[in-house]
């Protein structure tokens, strides 16, 4: 089994290394104590201090010596740190960092990255600091540090970017990828962006059941800062997105059209199709996750608002203690006993006298269906266990009917060999039209998910089930029952489905179709074409 998040896990291990190796260098070495430094924290503090004294000189393009690095460590250890140090004692420490933690002492280091692909450890170089002879003042030979990239690498990495701009950042990067034909590298980024996307719905679930549990646990600074987020998320990025996608589709056809048979396909352009047809399909995830953001930023809204009513609701309601305003003052005076009815009486107020609303009657009435006009009383034996029971035996018939019509579906576009529209199937009989549209409404999800999903992969849907542990859908998912479908004829080996509208303008009509309540109806829609690809043999 292949597992493609693994394809780049050296180069991940090649950024975690840095921190390892910086760590081993530092860590159990008793000279920290000589200057004070006890703690595993105080000495990565002082470490990325001088680190950064050196890229600051190495921005500048001017010589950074051991003296100029003593002098720093001087002045921050006596007056930031607090830790009494001579100016020798400062040299020291200057030259223990520089020498032992960041150079280790002249010897190369390496870190162990392992590389799935070739199933092996490569050893990756790590250097923090590089030095140079400079010459000061014309004559004074020196010994100047500045940082590798592996430095700067450390250092940058560490300011973490805003959450507002790393999602525009990655798009940038994606879109400079796509722009190069650089697929490989665009797939990563959009995976990171979908990553994202999910990460920011995720924070919006935990902020709502934080505000559910006690809303004045989340602060209004919190509140702000997740709202600024989402609208930078959702602002003109679900535009972009399906510009992308549109872009990813013509490159997926120029690619097929230039070359008939996909089997003719060199081994580069059979990884680029490959790769497109990865991306076009998280591009239309992450267009769904964008419409999730957006949805549940409004739900983010209304819930923190009605909670914050609430709150302030209860602040107008007055409390009292029974013991001290009670029991005590009972105790104290018993005669107050006689007036107990003044502050027992609030606990049995009747129900308020009922009044007619006159916004009822300027409101829109829905016509209701027609209902037994009996007065008798009826006794109802309700039944949890049953009415579970029967709940689950009306999801599976509905659910059965969903596959009725695709498997009819399905075998119509072999019927014909591997190809069908809608208006070569508005004729068919009664008995086909009543499998094929078991009512209005079915029909309409089935035919969007259709043209939503575009071309649908067996392959890569099976290769998605194998590496995704999901609980099992309780609704309708065009891409479970097409895999479904495709499991139970297996013998017919199919590849992929297609799906595409018609650009002729002509318009299907099915009549006397039946919708839920019952009541025939006629469906008007779009002539769409639906196309079967096989394995060959």
């Amino acid at each position: 089994m292949e597992y493609d998040f693994l394809k780049q896990f050296s180069k991940r291990m090649k950024s975690v290394g840095m921190y390892s190796t910086l760590i081993k260098n530092s860590w159990q070495k008793t000279t920290w104590r000589q200057y004070g430094f006890e703690s595993m924290d105080e000495q990565v503090n002082i470490i990325y201090a001088v680190l950064l004294f050196i890229m600051e000189y190495s921005l500048k393009e001017q010589p950074c010596t051991i003296d100029d690095i003593s002098v720093f460590v001087d002045d921050i250890c006596n007056r930031d740190f607090k830790k009494t140090l001579s100016y020798e004692k400062s040299g020291e420490l200057a030259e223990f960092i520089i020498n032992v933690v960041l150079c280790d002492e002249g010897r190369a280091m390496y870190f162990d990255c392992f590389d799935f692909e070739k199933r092996e450890y490569k050893k990756k170089n790590i250097s923090y600091v590089s030095n140079e002879v400079v010459y000061i003042d014309g004559d004074i030979k020196r010994t100047s540090y500045k940082l590798t990239d592996n430095g700067y690498n450390l250092v940058l990495s560490t300011l973490e970017i805003e959450n507002n701009l790393k999602l525009t950042i990655h798009e940038m990067i994606f879109k400079m990828h796509l722009e190069r034909a650089t697929y490989d590298q665009a797939l990563d980024e959009v995976k990171n962006i979908f990553n994202m996307l999910r990460i920011q719905l995720q924070k919006i679930q935990e902020a709502m059941d934080r505000i559910r549990r006690n809303a004045l646990n989340y602060s209004v600074e919190d509140y702000e800062k997740i709202l600024d987020e989402n609208m930078s998320t959702i602002s003109d990025t679900k535009h972009k997105f399906m510009e992308y996608r549109k872009v990813v589709r013509n490159r997926v056809k120029e690619l097929e059209e230039e070359n008939i048979n996909i089997k003719a396909l060199s081994g580069e352009d059979m990884e680029k199709l490959h790769n497109l047809q990865d991306i076009e399909r998280y591009l239309s995830r992450s267009i769904d996750e964008h419409q999730k953001i957006l949805n549940k930023h409004f739900d983010l809204k209304e819930l923190y608002s009605h909670e914050l009513e609430q709150m302030s609701k209860m602040t107008l309601i007055k409390r009292f203690s029974l013991r001290n305003d009670l029991y005590d003052k009972i105790i104290e005076h018993p005669g107050s006993l006689i007036n107990i009815n003044m502050f027992l009486n609030p606990l049995f107020r009747n129900d308020p006298q009922k009044i007619y609303n006159l916004n009822k009657c300027i409101q829109y009435q829905k016509p209701l269906r027609e209902k037994n006009s009996d007065d008798e009383e009826e006794k109802l034996d309700f039944d949890a266990v049953d009415y579970e029971e029967q709940k689950e035996r009306k999801l599976r018939e509905k659910l059965k009917k969903y596959q009725s019509s695709m498997e009819y579906l399905v075998e119509k576009i072999e019927q014909s060999d591997g190809e069908v529209d809608l208006a070569s199937m508005s004729s068919m009989t009664d008995e086909q039209k009543k499998v094929f549209i078991p009512n209005v409404e079915m029909f309409k999800e089935i035919m969007v998910e259709f043209i939503k999903a575009g071309s649908i992969d067996i392959e890569d849907l099976r290769k998605e089930r194998r590496n995704i542990v999901a609980e099992e859908s309780c609704g309708f998912q065009l891409n479970e029952m097409l895999l479904k479908i495709a499991d139970e004829k297996k013998a017919d080996r199919i590849k992929r489905v297609i799906v595409r509208r018609c650009d002729d303008g002509q318009t299907v009509c099915f009549r006397d179709v039946y919708n839920e309540f019952g009541d025939r109806r006629d469906i008007y829609c779009s002539n769409v074409v639906f196309k079967l690809e096989k394995e060959m043999e």
